[in-house]
């Protein structure tokens, strides 16, 4: 027997049986959940990351469960259920692909309508304004970043500030630009640095992160994934140092800076 999207939606109601169901689940709010929701799409991430795809379905499914969640807390809450979240997200999509549902109808069949590529580039034009209107219809959206979620780690919300940003045009038309804004904060990191004063130097060091980020926008470098390859190298490579060190009896206590450093050439050479 193999389960199925309704067994899961079951599943879920009977969790949360006001009687009979789970007490730890009959605790949990939408507050209560959104930090497993992250932690589920980061362990996405990593499987991806190390190419697990065996354990990947798992992770997935661990994923799909909080959406499952959340539908649960907003019929018992009267706010939407399953079908809303469904429908909302696949009208989205019709919606955003005019070029393959030209006529908005999902069962079209394929190739029974086509578009050329201004016809194509007209309607999507037409989208992104019937959904700028939509979004100053909202009394609450009074700034085009209103909606950038704040629990986003932060590489990936300065990247998609940046985006939205540019969207409306404030941008940087080349990369030039962006790398002379890097060499000005990195400038302003080294005068926080020489004045001593620690919270103009925790700013500066934000500024220029943030800068780094749009570089690698700029450059169509996701960010986030960058830095997890970076940490991934180093984390690789302090492993080799540390598992060289036990073979020889040795420990980083014990072992001078240019020793280290040694290592790590070493480990740059193997490929690590």
């Amino acid at each position: 027997m193999s389960y199925q999207l309704e067994d899961l939606l079951y599943l879920m109601e009977r969790l949360r049986d006001p009687e009979h169901g789970c007490p730890w689940d009959l605790q949990q709010s939408f507050a209560s959940i959104a930090p497993h929701t992250l932690e589920e799409a980061y362990e996405v991430a990593d499987a991806i990351a190390e190419q697990d795809f065996g354990q990947l379905a798992g992770e997935v499914g661990d994923l799909l469960f909080q959406v499952v969640y959340y539908a649960q807390l907003g019929r018992e809450a009267g706010y939407f259920d399953w079908s809303d979240v469904v429908d909302g997200i696949t009208r989205k999509l019709v919606r955003r692909h005019p070029h393959v549902f030209p006529d908005g109808n999902l069962r079209t069949p394929p190739g029974t309508l086509k578009l050329e590529e201004r016809q194509i580039k007209e309607r999507w034009e037409q989208i992104k304004a019937e959904e700028r209107a939509e979004r100053a219809l909202v009394p609450q959206q009074l700034s085009l970043l209103d909606d950038v979620p704040r629990a986003l780690p932060a590489l990936s919300r300065a990247q998609k500030l940046q985006k939205r940003a540019s969207s409306e045009g404030f941008d940087w038309s080349s990369v030039a630009p962006v790398i002379d804004k890097i060499a000005e904060e990195l400038d302003e990191v080294r005068e926080a640095i020489g004045h001593r004063q620690q919270q103009a130097i925790e700013e500066e060091v934000g500024d220029l992160l943030f800068a780094m980020v749009n570089l690698a926008r700029h450059l169509k470098v996701d960010a986030e994934t960058a830095l997890r390859g970076g940490n991934d190298k180093f984390e690789r490579r302090l492993r080799y140092i540390e598992r060289t060190l036990a073979a020889a009896g040795e420990s980083f206590a014990g072992t001078e800076l240019q020793r280290l450093d040694e290592l790590w050439d070493e480990a740059k050479r193997q490929g690590l």
